[in-house]
């Protein structure tokens, strides 16, 4: 009869509690994504809580801030969503209506190619056909939905409540929970545990302002470059292009091709401008704008983000890309900061 030693069966402990724990944040993973959803909107508001605060009376506490802050964006992205959203459901529905005619008919037919591609006009023509057949009936339920989606918030209320509500908590007592969190661990590990939490704190600041300006400043830019080049649907190609930005590599390049798409099957005749638009704002995006906000907050191979979003989708679907880089920069940081106390140590 075999005897276990404790090892083995600390060992076996172990591995039960890191595959349990595994377990419960895989099931759970719809109220950690709304937690951190409310941390991301947090660090998002902080500064401007901050300086509101600064120049507030000192009699005035930082609840009464926070507040004034919040009842001030709210009325503000009422004021803004609610304009934008409604064109968007114009387009979307006028999309809809208008798509599975278009795609029933030869969208090449309408644009020239190069002589060397002439000949293989049927291949390609046939090839598109049967990629596109039934899209329309997928597509048409989609494009319905995007618009009152936008305006009423059906689909997931409850979410669209309780971030702002969990983000005031966070804003208010955050302090507080972060000192709990270090003296639950044990005393020669909290310098440690300070110094990981310091440098979390500003990944997360800094990455999700990033995201929200870049996202901010693609959809100005395609409703401007479109809308100046005549092309259909700019507002509602605007709008998708602006939430997809929030995927890294994945989203921009969808987007990229949704417009190519849209304006193909409703007949403009200008795409290449539109494609020298694309290819140009992405050069400045990805080699200006980008390095300039994110500054060295995300040091991550691009073939090391390219993998974690790929597999964050097929482990929680979009939900697991958006969330996929800040997790990997998450970790290297807390490995960085591991491996420089024991050097040091």
């Amino acid at each position: 009869m075999l005897e276990l030693d404790g090892r083995v069966l600390r060992a076996a402990w172990t591995v039960f509690v890191f595959v349990l724990a595994i377990a419960l944040i895989y099931l759970s993973r719809g109220t950690i994504v709304i937690f951190t959803l409310a941390i991301f909107l947090a660090h998002l508001i902080a500064p401007l809580v901050e300086h509101v605060q600064r120049w507030a009376p000192r009699n005035v506490s930082r609840n009464t801030v926070l507040a004034v802050v919040y009842l001030a964006l709210v009325a503000i992205a009422l004021a803004v969503l609610i304009p934008v959203g409604a064109k968007i459901a114009e387009q979307a529905s006028a999309l809809a209506m208008r798509l599975p005619d278009a795609l029933k008919s030869d969208p090449l037919s309408r644009f020239p190619l190069p002589g060397w591609l002439e000949e293989w006009r049927p291949r390609l023509t046939e090839f598109l056909v049967e990629q596109t057949t039934g899209l329309g009936d997928r597509v048409l339920p989609f494009l319905k939905e995007i618009g009152p989606g936008i305006l009423s918030g059906l689909g997931n209320l409850v979410a669209a409540v309780l971030i702002p509500i969990l983000s005031f908590f966070f804003l208010k007592d955050g302090r507080l929970m972060r000192n709990w969190f270090v003296e639950c661990i044990q005393a020669h590990r909290q310098s440690l545990a300070e110094e990981i939490l310091d440098d979390l704190h500003v990944l997360v600041a800094q990455y999700i302002r990033a995201l929200v300006l870049l996202a901010m400043a693609t959809f100005a830019s395609y409703s401007i470059a479109l809308s100046a080049l005549g092309a259909p649907y700019a507002v509602l190609l605007a709008g998708i292009a602006g939430m997809l930005e929030l995927i890294p590599f994945v989203g921009p390049l969808t987007a990229g091709v949704v417009a190519i798409l849209v304006a193909a099957v409703s007949g403009y005749p200008h795409l290449l401008w539109i494609l020298i638009f694309l290819i140009v704002y992405r050069l400045f995006q990805d080699y200006v704008l980008s390095p300039y906000l994110l500054s060295s907050s995300i040091e991550i191979h691009p073939l090391l983000v390219l993998f974690g979003v790929l597999a964050g989708e097929q482990v929680a679907g979009i939900p697991g890309m958006f969330f996929s880089v800040p997790v990997i920069a998450a970790l290297r940081i807390v490995l960085v900061r591991m491996r420089r106390q024991q050097v040091h140590g």
